[in-house]
């Protein structure tokens, strides 16, 4: 497929989706948002891990508010339900490990987006902001589901009602991303952790996600069934034979990702 606002390479089982719109701070219009969720699609069909970054010096503004419909009179009720929401999902419920890999700033639903991966690493230049409230809206693309879980009430508060902007390490210490490099490293880095996970067991990564987010609704006999069933599936696995062997063998392991 031919991409217009984002770039799509995949190399050694790393699939780097980049938003490309640099111009406009890689601003989300509903091209961008169409080619996320094809490209999220079909990194899942063929590689082990997806990398989401930005060009330029932005990883993302936010929605286009000078997109051709936003200027028409946009319908964010339809545009969140019919284009975001698969996006998101699509990023959310993805059997391989996501990470975001935020070389910029990230306001509004841009900042939103970065927290639907299952890990953000930040360059220590990036900032965070839940913009909304400075265009007289609320926080969406997730922000209320995924603050309060990362960061708490009050902080997921303050942070929808100020609209204040948190720099990448603030961020690390709010529990709200994993992690925020020197932005000399930022590249480097972020292309180490994405390696690591493509080389490794990608399986059992995705039944790490399942359990720890289903954990959050669950109670105690419950997780600890979804514990059995999922670690009883991964004990048959090529990769779980192939760890033990490989332990005992003193070497470092070969996994195939199944």
């Amino acid at each position: 497929m031919s991409y217009q606002a984002i770039s799509y390479t995949n190399d050694a089982g790393v699939a780097i989706i980049t938003l490309n719109r640099a111009e406009v701070m890689n601003a989300l219009n509903g091209q961008m948002r169409a080619e996320i969720l094809e490209a999220v699609k079909r990194a899942e069909a063929e590689a082990r891990v997806i990398v989401l970054t930005g060009a330029g010096r932005a990883f993302c503004s936010g929605q286009d508010l000078g997109d051709g419909a936003a200027a028409a009179g946009l319908d964010l009720e339809r545009v969140l339900r019919d284009e975001y929401e698969p996006m998101l999902r699509a990023i959310y419920d993805c059997r391989l490990p996501v990470i975001a890999a935020v070389n910029g700033a990230a306001a509004g639903a841009g900042a939103n987006l970065a927290l639907a991966a299952d890990v953000v690493i930040a360059s220590d230049s990036a900032v965070f902001l839940q913009a909304f409230t400075r265009i007289g809206l609320m926080p969406d693309a997730g922000g209320t589901y995924w603050l309060p879980r990362q960061v708490g009430f009050a902080r997921a508060m303050g942070l929808a009602l100020f609209a204040d902007k948190i720099s990448a390490r603030q961020a690390v210490d709010w529990g709200m991303i994993w992690e925020a490099v020197p932005e000399v490293d930022f590249d480097h880095h972020w292309r180490a952790r994405a390696a690591h996970l493509a080389n490794g067991p990608t399986a059992a990564y995705g039944a790490v996600k399942r359990a720890l987010r289903e954990g959050y609704a669950n109670d105690l006999p419950t997780q600890l069934e979804l514990e059995a069933e999922l670690q009883g599936s991964l004990g048959q696995s090529h990769d779980f034979r192939e760890g033990v062997m490989a332990f005992l063998e003193k070497r470092p392991p070969q996994f195939e990702g199944r």
